[in-house]
């Protein structure tokens, strides 16, 4: 039976709905990341979701979490990531998905997509709930080993990115910034973005580029999962880190 350690509830404001984002148009799809190689996670799949902390799975092994604001492309990077199309879904309407998502990578190694936080439609007993439902998730889950913060890059870091990085640093945890939709800007201004972000955040997190739809830091990022992963004491042998 699926169980979780019951805490106090987060009071941050400002988590939403989950991030989610319509799929790049046919013909700029990265084809070859999700359909011409395998999966560099053949045994991945959906476990749950959670819409109250006792439907959380059995806290045990390691899991990484991701979130991120809403349209930021946070289930795109999902689905690259572990290079399987349509992994966690995507849509055209940001924070329609209520729940905490877990995903089986490896035994005892997850996934775990938290909902978005912004621009999402949603009531304030929603919003209300879903704050809850994160400051459980955060408070409670020892086999918590890394948290990956999905920023658009043409927006910057935001308020509450920098919250999820303040509590990760709370927490202890590994921490990794992507830069989505690098593609949309120019290769100088993106590199300039970069430069900015990492002189901000200095050694509390990882910063790279990222794009789903151009493959774009596909593989650094997967590099970044993988040791979240090992450093929290969970083996890896038996399939390719990337």
């Amino acid at each position: 039976m699926l169980h979780c350690r019951e805490t106090p509830n987060f009071t941050r404001k400002g988590f939403q709905g989950r991030a989610e984002q319509l799929p790049a148009p046919a013909a700029t799809r990265p084809v070859s990341v999700h359909r011409k190689r395998m999966s560099h996670y053949p045994a991945a799949s959906y476990l749950t979701g959670a819409y109250e902390p006792r439907q959380f799975c059995t806290d045990a092994g390691a899991e990484v979490a991701f979130a991120g604001r809403s349209n930021a492309g946070k289930s795109s990077a999902i689905n690259a990531i572990v290079n399987r199309r349509g992994f966690a879904r995507t849509s055209k309407s940001p924070g329609r998905t209520q729940l905490v998502n877990f995903f089986t990578l490896r035994p005892e190694q997850r996934l775990v997509d938290l909902p978005g936080y912004g621009f999402a439609r949603v009531t304030r007993a929603m919003q209300d709930h879903w704050r809850a439902l994160l400051g459980s998730y955060f408070e409670s889950r020892r086999s918590l080993a890394g948290l990956f913060v999905i920023v658009d890059i043409r927006r910057g870091l935001g308020d509450y990115d920098a919250q999820m990085l303040g509590w990760a640093a709370t927490l202890n945890c590994p921490a990794h910034v992507l830069l989505t939709k690098a593609d949309k800007l120019k290769r100088g201004a993106a590199a300039a973005t970069l430069l900015t972000v990492r002189k901000e955040l200095g050694p509390t997190a990882g910063v790279q580029l990222f794009s789903a739809t151009k493959s774009l830091g596909v593989d650094e990022a997967r590099e970044a999962l993988e040791r979240m992963l090992v450093q929290h004491g969970t083996p890896t042998s038996g399939a390719d880190a990337g």
